[in-house]
């Protein structure tokens, strides 16, 4: 579904992508994480085709995105990371005019906000005004309108970003319905719990360079099974271990009081990195 190949994107003196190169298949729940500034951000840019690339090329379902970005763009949604939706409109005019915009007749536009809205459980919304709703509503309103469309892509950066921990999950049940119909996904998030709950696949990004793809098992797999936290001196590092056994027989043989935990994800980045997921 996406396919890039040494992709370079710079600001004046700043190289945002460094030959950056990737693919996603149909299908496919991907997460793409990395810190600020690692060059996220310009990947999705250049995908939708608001930034161009340097050198390289980027594919979107076999279209050449730098030759042909209107109907590359046409098999994509996008959910950005702020609300950036009409809010002195209603949900069911937002609808509408992204309709429109993507040349939607009226039967299809009605259809389709019909569907989506009850997709999303807004039914009830839709002549409510959009500044009257709640950050988890314009959340959801965003990816109805991102699929009014039907595209076979769905980026969604940031997409439960200030939102508290019930009204998150919530939408992550909304993301895995999108894409158990078929629709592939391209996630970026800050929450490293996310990517490890929705992704089927995960890809790191540093300083705009690819350092490592994998399952989230096989990421965390690669550490082992088990991490003990070690603080000392106002200082922490983590020691990770195959089983629960060897963790627990380095917190009884060790000085000070070790913490017990699972491996996560934001291990197998800082342990490639040297840096965390969310700076």
């Amino acid at each position: 579904m996406i396919l890039i190949d040494n992709l370079r994107k710079s600001y004046g003196h700043t190289l945002a992508l460094d030959n950056l190169s990737l693919k996603v298949a149909p299908g496919e729940l991907f997460a793409f994480l990395g810190p600020n500034g690692a060059g996220k951000s310009t990947t999705i840019r250049v995908l939708n085709g608001l930034s161009f690339m340097d050198s390289g090329e980027a594919y979107i379902a076999g279209v050449n995105i730098a030759q042909d970005p209107l109907k590359a763009k046409r098999l994509c949604g996008m959910v950005a990371q702020s609300a950036n939706l009409d809010k002195e409109l209603t949900v069911w005019e937002n609808l509408d005019i992204h309709g429109r915009l993507y040349g939607l007749s009226r039967s299809e536009r009605r259809a389709s906000a019909e569907e989506f809205l009850a997709y999303v459980e807004m039914s009830d919304r839709a002549d409510h005004f959009v500044k009257t709703l709640s950050g988890g509503l314009q959340r959801r309103l965003m990816i109805a309108r991102a699929l009014i469309h039907r595209p076979t892509l769905l980026f969604l950066d940031e997409p439960t970003v200030g939102l508290d921990a019930a009204i998150r999950r919530r939408v992550w049940s909304l993301v895995k319905k999108v894409n158990q119909k078929g629709v592939t996904i391209f996630l970026t998030t800050h929450y490293i719990e996310e990517a490890e709950f929705l992704a089927d696949r995960v890809a790191f990004i540093h300083e705009g360079k690819l350092v490592r793809e994998g399952t989230p098992r096989e990421l965390m797999d690669s550490l082992g099974a088990w991490a003990v936290d070690w603080y000392e001196d106002g200082t922490s590092r983590a020691d990770f271990f195959p089983d629960r056994e060897s963790a627990t027989a380095s917190i009884q043989s060790g000085r000070g009081g070790g913490v017990l935990r699972r491996v996560n994800l934001e291990d197998a980045f800082l342990s490639l990195t040297g840096h965390k997921v969310l700076q």
